[in-house]
């Protein structure tokens, strides 16, 4: 019972997030403020539940085999850090022009690469896996170093933004989940044989979609009357994230397509395109020193994320690997 239940919250978590969204926005209006403080309370059990079980997921020792993929993993670092946070100040500043709070969310999506998915992905795309891996665990650890000098650059000085503050958040809401699934992880491969933890992790992942369905609601209900006194604003967010994503794919995709085989190519692409809004809401969320209207660009993009994740999917498979141009594949469509 409790297995089909968390799969299926993975296996659907772009409908889970935006019932979410919605239900949070709808709660807002009518909880009052003791609703919101039991919610306030419940926040930091949740990201727990959200972050701990990815982690495990997750093999940091991985960056010990960074030397064998430096072409790959230093082309991500190189977009990760360096073009993606050009293109989302560049946006900020032509869709948000005074939104300091959606400006914010949309760079803490440009400054944590990777996610559980892009291993998935790079796999399901016939790419190197074990670059993408690597990839993910280097950019992660950059992640956490990188962040917060950043945004202390990034964020306007009257927000009150304080760097020291979200290094202590950090270690909060990251760093220790990340030393207790690293834990966990280690002790499961003690007991159990790879067959077993790899039955496992679908479970592990389940947790943590429902964790990210929780922190969704929880962040909709106590940030409701501030996103739905201006909608259309809200509305417009969307469109700088889908640019954000396209231009990041973009990018990687013809980077990848000069620099590197088809292969380690893919796992560029995944390892840049795909970005890890779990820790990104959960240090939103958490964050006194971040603005909180930041959450809302980050919930949006787990709706974005995974459509264009699959598209990349059916392109390498179903145009590139069967040897067809994109105008052909297009017309056998239509």
């Amino acid at each position: 019972m409790i297995r089909p239940f968390l799969t299926g919250l993975k296996e659907n978590l772009i409908y889970v997030v935006v019932a979410s969204l919605v239900a949070g926005l709808a709660v807002g209006q009518v909880a009052g403020s003791e609703t919101t403080s039991v919610l306030r309370a419940a926040v930091v059990p949740i990201l727990f539940l959200m972050i701990y079980p990815m982690m495990i997921n997750i093999d940091l020792r991985e960056v010990l085999n960074v030397r064998d993929h430096a072409g790959p993993v230093g082309l991500s670092l190189l977009i990760n850090f360096g073009a993606a946070p050009l293109f989302a100040v560049a946006l900020s500043r032509g869709f948000f022009g005074g939104g300091v709070e959606y400006a914010v969310g949309l760079y803490f999506i440009a400054l944590i690469p990777t996610s559980g998915m892009t291993a998935a992905w790079t796999g399901l795309a016939d790419g190197d896996l074990e670059a993408a891996l690597v990839a993910m665990a280097v950019n992660l650890l950059a992640a956490i170093v990188i962040l917060p000098a950043y945004l202390s650059v990034l964020v306007p000085a009257d927000v009150g933004f304080d760097p020291s503050a979200l290094y202590r958040q950090l270690a909060q809401v990251v760093v220790v989940p990340m030393a207790a699934g690293t834990a966990t992880r280690w002790l499961l491969l003690r007991r159990y044989s790879k067959a077993v933890f790899k039955r496992l992790k679908p479970l592990f992942g389940g947790l943590s979609s429902l964790g990210v369905m929780l922190i969704v609601f929880v962040a909709m209900t106590m940030r409701s009357g501030q996103i739905l006194a201006d909608p259309a604003a809200s509305v417009v967010t969307v469109v700088p994230l889908v640019v954000f994503y396209a231009a990041v794919l973009g990018v990687a995709a013809a980077v990848g397509r000069t620099l590197l085989d088809p292969r380690r190519g893919v796992a560029l692409v995944y390892a840049t395109s795909m970005r890890n809004l779990s820790i990104a809401l959960a240090i939103v969320v958490a964050a006194d020193a971040v603005p909180s209207g930041a959450v809302l660009p980050i919930a949006l993009a787990y709706v974005i994320q995974p459509p264009l994740g699959a598209v990349y999917m059916h392109y390498r498979r179903d145009v590139v690997g069967e040897g067809l141009s994109l105008r052909e594949a297009i017309s056998e469509i239509v």
